[in-house]
């Protein structure tokens, strides 16, 4: 998938050029010398045109000069808003470019759902179901990746053990039974080695419901600071700071780990999305250090597909 800065000076009461009337040219007001003896007060009609007069003034100057501020920061804001909402893909924080490393994947389309059929997060959908093929929900591979025929499984559908060798044998059997004891119904897998030696695997799981899926993420597999379960050869992973909580996807939650230093041949970054009654574990891996902006590119896009 797929992240200018605009700056304004702030306005103020000093912004505007000052345009009191000089001195000189305000007209003289003349007060007819007092009897002698005790001080008379000025009558009101004498003093008060030379005191109002000159408040009103500046109290309107002020007026206006706020109220061009407020109508320059009005202006502003909506265009900041618009940029916004107008972003390509590209250009969202933290994905930054190609340039920097971010794939060329093609342009992402969700596939159409079934006659009469709701969205997953729709009112009506009380399970979160994706009525959509979930092998046409997995992300495709980007431009010059070579295809991990090894995740194909039977006509697009992974059996389960295939699933389970992502993790040591020590904690095969658990993540097994907790498969099973929240319901799994299918899985579909897709899986690429990029140019620069980068493997990526994309597994998607489906649930009979939201809630079994959610219980299974929250209660068994991911945890804040790290996976329940380590995957093979990642024992030390922690989650990863370096993503930006700013890049989400409505609706789906996002629980993405790094592997720590010091790691073996190879580093290893993970990442469960939850998205109704589908989880998707997405893992990249590289020799020597996996790079984090196609990691965040590929799930933030992944999300896409399941929001």
């Amino acid at each position: 998938m797929t992240e200018q800065t605009t700056s304004v000076e702030e306005a103020g009461p000093e912004s505007g050029p000052h345009t009191d009337v000089p001195r000189s040219a305000e007209p003289a007001l003349v007060v007819p010398p007092l009897p002698e003896g005790p001080p008379a007060a000025v009558p009101a009609e004498v003093q008060a045109p030379v005191v109002k007069v000159r408040k009103d003034r500046r109290v309107l100057r002020a007026v206006l000069r706020w109220t061009a501020a407020a109508v320059v920061f009005a202006a502003v804001g909506s265009a900041a808003a618009y940029g916004i909402t107008g972003m390509e893909r590209t250009d969202v924080p933290g994905l930054a470019t190609r340039t920097d490393g971010r794939w060329d994947y093609p342009t992402i389309v969700r596939p159409p759902l079934p006659s009469g059929s709701p969205g997953p997060f729709a009112e009506s959908n009380k399970a979160g179901a994706h009525y959509a093929d979930l092998r046409e929900l997995l992300l495709p591979a980007p431009k010059g990746a070579e295809a991990d025929a090894s995740l194909r499984g039977e006509d697009g559908w992974l059996d389960r053990k295939t699933f389970l060798t992502q993790y040591g044998k020590t904690d095969r059997e658990t993540v097994d039974q907790a498969l099973t004891d929240y319901g799994l119904r299918h899985v579909a897998a897709r899986g690429w080695t990029a140019p620069d030696g980068t493997r990526t695997r994309i597994y998607l799981l489906q649930f009979g419901t939201a809630t079994a899926a959610y219980e299974l993420v929250t209660g068994e597999l991911a945890n804040y600071d790290s996976p329940a379960y380590a995957l093979r050869g990642a024992a030390l992973t922690e989650r990863d700071e370096q993503f930006p909580d700013k890049v989400s996807v409505d609706e789906v939650v996002r629980y993405a780990y790094t592997e720590s230093k010091p790691y073996g041949a190879e580093q290893a970054r993970e990442a469960f999305l939850l998205a109704g009654d589908t989880v998707a574990l997405v893992v990249q891996s590289r020799k020597g250090a996996a790079p984090e902006i196609p990691f965040q590119q590929t799930v933030v896009l992944q999300s896409q597909l399941l929001g």
